[in-house]
């Protein structure tokens, strides 16, 4: 998969440094210390030095993405994996990286963001784009919801699968609409969300188990 795609491996790569790049050009107009946390009000509450602001997190997801592509490739039952899960997984990492320091830049700026309705926003979509395809996804090590009984029983990915797809597209959209919710005091909305997205495909698998071993 690494050898096809070595083009596109640059250019995320690429995509993912692109940061850093616009961190040193406007080097002169960050502070030395960058707000990089923000807590469920919106307001910062962790900081860190310019240069781990500019440089730390676009080297940190460049890694990230280099060692789960790798790890993607080496696994054997990827081989007849859809080719639109591997584009989802190969721009991952990109975006993220555009999105994190934009958020940190845009902060450091004093723009006028509202940082937590950014994380619904981008939550949201990567959700919905990928209980878009989650019921195209084969059984894998690496991909998917990698429960000891779906990866047993093909059966059971396929049930497990097409259930989290359409969960996980429908609360994509939710997690997006969490930007019209009154102020910060309904945090515990998206959170219960996202856990419900996170859990009821794991019981959902268990369950289907259970009744048909």
């Amino acid at each position: 998969m690494i050898k096809d795609n070595k083009g596109k491996m640059i250019l995320g790569s690429v995509i993912i440094l692109l940061p850093i790049f616009v961190g040193v050009a406007l080097w002169d107009t960050l502070p030395e210390q960058v707000a990089t946390h923000w807590g469920a009000n919106g307001e910062a509450n962790g900081w860190s030095s310019r240069e781990v602001a500019v440089f730390g997190l676009p080297i940190f997801l460049l890694a990230l993405h280099w060692i789960c592509m790798l790890a993607t490739a080496k696994d054997p039952r990827n081989k007849g994996q859809n080719v639109k899960i591997f584009e989802i997984m190969f721009w991952l990492c990109p975006v993220i990286s555009l999105f994190g320091n934009g958020a940190v830049y845009a902060g450091a700026l004093k723009w006028e963001v509202d940082m937590i309705k950014w994380v619904y926003i981008l939550m949201g979509a990567l959700f919905a784009v990928i209980g878009n395809y989650m019921p195209k996804c084969k059984q894998s090590y690496t991909i998917g919801i990698r429960v000891k009984w779906a990866l047993e029983n093909e059966a059971n990915w396929n049930a497990t699968h097409r259930l989290a797809g359409k969960i996980w597209f429908a609360g994509g959209i939710l997690l997006a609409l969490c930007v019209f919710l009154p102020g910060n005091n309904l945090m515990w909305v998206p959170v219960c969300i996202a856990a419900i997205l996170a859990v009821v495909p794991v019981v959902y698998s268990y369950a289907y188990y259970r009744k048909h071993g």
